[in-house]
């Protein structure tokens, strides 16, 4: 049979990057096998079910690039079939009404050894009302096997599992149950999702088995359960304190493609050395069968560093389009959220941009890091960084002395980058200082920083005058 798989995420008001992995590998292993790859919101919790937060996993996974071969179907749609095949069970006997309160059960079983559910109700003859739910009766004995792909045979013995429950008192399936009925409705074959959800696969194998004896007979499907992201602590990732939404690296101006690349690496490690790899390269050697089990840490400085590799590999066209948000979105563009462009646009300059868009690539790992790079060039006055004006300007004795002679020498020489780098460096060794010594506060006056694109290119893209006029603006700055 064709591989169908299926990603099946619960609206969280943002894409967390496990579920983005996730949502990857199971895109990954359709592509190489020629599947299907399937969407599927988990939407039946009517809290989460908020439009935005639907629409931001679809929005997420198309910058991704991970488009679904069907759907996106809504679990909530499915809902009179859970119920249909819940109540199925029920009368079949694999299911019965409890009508224990959580505070009674932990009443009575805390001091049992075992813990979880002790199956008071379990063959009390309880019946159905508004107030009671419906467990699943599980095997006294014997034990059920999670045959996994990535983790090899992992035993759930009958007697450590307790009457779990399946349906709310309102009728209506839990997600265990829910989300096997609709893999058994779309034929999945695999089942590629996190390891936090482990715990539940025998739950839904038990149920699955129920459903073959009294509807329609379906092979199990195969589970893969991936390994768990950690921080830096090697701890789970947090949703409070551990940057996890998809969205907000998005703003940070990293490119889909590094990113995918660096997701693909969590848990799974491609052939040879080369770890940047283009999408087909990883569709072409990806094999679920591989994927570690151990916990995969989220290395932002690693994902940082590929971002920048694949920033420099690109054509200073597709550069600039794809800065084009941090530097000159059109109306209708989508911009970064909380990302300031200091610059009006009519003050912004085309020309400008593509003469210092090369230098700046190389510069960068971040789009996010474009704007204050070159910030000075549109603006009327560079935007000081308060530290470097107080360390190269304000307290650095020879800061004026500097600021002037580079203004006799600037003012007679040829505004090209390789004659201002020679009359700069003729004047360094005529003051008896280093190259970049002098270059500080020549800096600091054109750009406001202390580090940004190459400074002989930088003054000829400001010209002769603003450069003059920016260099005696900050000796008078230097000279407090």
């Amino acid at each position: 049979m064709t591989p169908r798989v299926r990603f099946a995420p619960s609206p969280t008001g943002y894409f967390h990057v496990g579920s983005a992995r996730t949502s990857l590998f199971n895109w990954l292993y359709a592509r190489q096998s020629g599947g299907t790859f399937i969407l599927r919101i988990e939407d039946t919790d009517a809290e989460r079910g908020r439009e935005e937060w639907l629409a931001g996993i679809i929005t997420a996974m198309a910058w991704l690039g991970l488009s679904a071969d069907e759907g996106p179907f809504r679990q909530s749609s499915f809902e009179l079939r859970h119920r249909e095949l819940a109540e199925k069970l029920y009368e079949s006997g694999f299911l019965y009404a409890c009508d224990c309160k959580r505070d009674q059960i932990d009443t009575r079983t805390k001091d049992r050894k075992t813990p979880g559910y002790d199956g008071y109700c379990r063959d009390r003859g309880v019946m159905r009302s508004e107030t009671t739910g419906l467990r699943f009766r599980t095997p006294d004995l014997g034990e059920t096997v999670v045959r996994d792909v990535i983790r090899g045979d992992v035993v759930f013995p009958h007697d450590a599992m307790e009457d779990f429950m399946a349906v709310k008192s309102s009728g209506a399936p839990l997600f265990p149950l829910a989300n096997m009925i609709d893999d058994r409705e779309m034929e999945i074959t695999h089942v590629i999702r996190g390891e936090d959800l482990l715990p539940t696969a025998p739950k839904q194998i038990l149920m699955w088995q129920a459903l073959n004896e009294i509807d329609v007979t379906l092979d199990l499907p195969a589970y893969a359960h991936l390994p768990m992201l950690v921080n830096e602590q090697r701890k789970k990732l947090s949703k409070r304190k551990d940057p996890v939404a998809v969205e907000s690296y998005r703003d940070k101006g990293y490119l889909p493609q590094a990113f995918v690349n660096y997701l693909s690496l969590l848990g799974w490690a491609p052939k040879g050395k080369d770890e940047i790899l283009s999408l087909e390269q990883l569709v072409e050697q990806f094999r679920l069968e591989d994927v570690n089990h151990a916990p995969a840490f989220f290395d932002i400085a690693k994902m940082t560093h590929i971002n920048g590799e694949y920033l420099r590999a690109m054509t200073v066209d597709a550069f600039m389009e794809s800065a084009k948000p941090w530097v000159h979105p059109d109306e209708g563009d989508w911009v970064p959220s909380d990302h300031e462009i200091p610059w009006t646009r009519e003050r912004f300059q085309e020309d400008r941009w593509r003469v210092i868009a090369p230098f700046v690539q190389e510069r960068i790992t971040m789009l996010s890091e474009v704007t204050a790079m070159i910030d000075f060039l549109f603006l009327e006055t560079p935007r000081f960084d308060e530290a470097a004006v107080t360390k190269v300007l304000v307290n650095d004795a020879d800061a004026v002395l500097i600021l002037e002679r580079a203004i006799e020498v600037f003012s007679v020489t040829d505004f090209v980058p390789e004659v201002l780098h020679a009359a700069l460096a003729d004047l360094s060794e005529a003051m008896g200082m280093k190259l970049r010594k002098t270059q500080a506060p020549i800096r600091v006056a054109l750009t406001g920083t202390s580090v940004g694109p190459p400074l002989f290119e930088s003054m000829v893209i400001l010209g002769l005058d603003e450069v003059l006029k920016r260099l005696n603006a900050a000796v008078v700055i230097a000279q407090g």
